[in-house]
């Protein structure tokens, strides 16, 4: 078998960007892959058509020698542009071995260590009461794991204030906790908007106990950073979604920094990548919290990971997919994709990744120039979002 053709799909699927990967063979067998760099899906495109200048005629079987070229073959090794297309090349052949095999793709990773996927949901962002009353309704349909986001987002989401956020979100945690009980897991992501005082702050003005995870309070280039941060709170953080590979990961593992990973497998190297890192976080007692907030093929990849791996906890999900599908272009566009049963994914035995997709509709979508917002302090100086 040989690679015949790699396609980049950068296209508008129901509210966001996705770029979607289809490697076609000379045996007809072709596989679906997803890219997770959101809001940059075209410099993405552009090192895929790189690597399909000598991917071109390789055999897609050979999955392990076919990751160390991509990411060896080049000087400038690595980077979240170059894994962002590796992954979803990555993920593609895996689906194309798992047909090409008739088995599941978890088969080809050792098999499934669980028959269905628990998930974690989310609220909108914190507002008051309202947004107590969105996470119970959250718990009375299943779900026992529960994130928020941050009060004070500002006007129009342009506007944000780390000071002005910690105390009214703390608060809030406090009072969440009481409503919720002892029994639901609760976590925030505050989308690395802080830097280590305020995060510490934050984290001080909340009992002890009060959150199960905090999710990228800081932002990740410095492992140091969030050793301090380590030393000024006992909770437990979740972080990991941007890394591009196991490099990245590395010094929080090996320094016991972090308790939960947020791996994406759309931006760290696919599966191949994913398992090292999995093993490794295993030996240190970190669980996997995985990254999902794509397409539904990263939300099938996902799956696949999270039923072969020991160290699992949740994935995250849409807590409206079912309804958020049903009816819309993308239930066209993939006419087979995972939906959520209750508050969890079943675990599919479908050859590869269990996903059909639309390839006519796809061919037909358009890409939509899409930014994430930039965020300011009000004294007009740029802050992360």
């Amino acid at each position: 078998m040989k690679i015949t053709g790699i396609t980049p799909f950068p296209v508008w699927v129901g509210h966001r960007n996705q770029l979607i990967v289809k490697i076609d063979t000379d045996e007809g067998i072709f596989g679906w892959g997803e890219s997770g760099l959101s809001g940059r899906e075209k410099a993405v495109v552009g090192a895929i058509e790189h690597f399909r200048e000598f991917l071109v005629g390789k055999d897609p079987m050979r999955i392990g020698a076919i990751w160390q070229e991509l990411y060896r073959s080049q000087y400038f090794e690595g980077g979240r542009v170059l894994l962002a297309a590796q992954s979803a090349i990555d993920i593609a052949l895996h689906d194309i071995k798992g047909k090409a095999l008739g088995v599941p793709v978890y088969e080809l990773l050792g098999g499934r260590q669980r028959d269905h996927i628990p998930t974690f949901a989310s609220t909108p962002a914190i507002t008051g009461p309202e947004t107590i009353e969105a996470a119970q309704a959250l718990v009375a349909r299943g779900w026992n794991a529960i994130r928020f986001f941050p009060a004070a987002w500002g006007d129009g989401h342009t506007i944000f204030e780390p000071r002005e956020s910690i105390g009214q979100t703390a608060k809030f945690l406090v009072g969440a906790r009481e409503a919720l009980g002892e029994e639901v897991v609760l976590g925030i992501d505050y989308h690395h908007r802080l830097n280590v005082a305020e995060a510490a702050s934050f984290c001080q003005k909340m009992p002890s106990g009060t959150l199960d995870f905090l999710e990228e309070p800081i932002r990740d280039e410095t492992p140091e950073a969030y050793q301090a941060l380590r030393r000024l709170t006992d909770v437990p953080f979740a972080i990991g979604e941007e890394f591009a590979s196991k490099w990245q990961f590395l010094p929080y593992i090996e320094r016991d920094i972090h308790q939960f990973n947020r791996l994406d497998i759309c931006n760290v190297g696919g599966f191949t990548e994913a398992m090292k890192i999995a093993g490794w976080s295993e030996a240190h007692y970190v669980d996997l919290m995985p990254h999902n907030p794509l397409g539904p093929i990263c939300t099938a990849a996902t799956i696949h990971l999270s039923a072969a791996i020991a160290n699992f906890c949740w994935l995250e999900t849409r807590a409206n997919a079912t309804d958020l599908y049903s009816g819309t272009p993308t239930a066209e566009m993939f006419p087979r994709m995972p939906m959520l049963d209750g508050a969890i994914y079943q675990v599919s035995d479908a050859p590869g990744l269990g996903i059909e997709v639309d390839e006519t509709l796809l061919t037909k979508a358009s890409f939509k120039f899409w930014e994430a917002p930039h965020l300011r302090r009000r004294d007009g100086s740029v802050t992360n979002w």
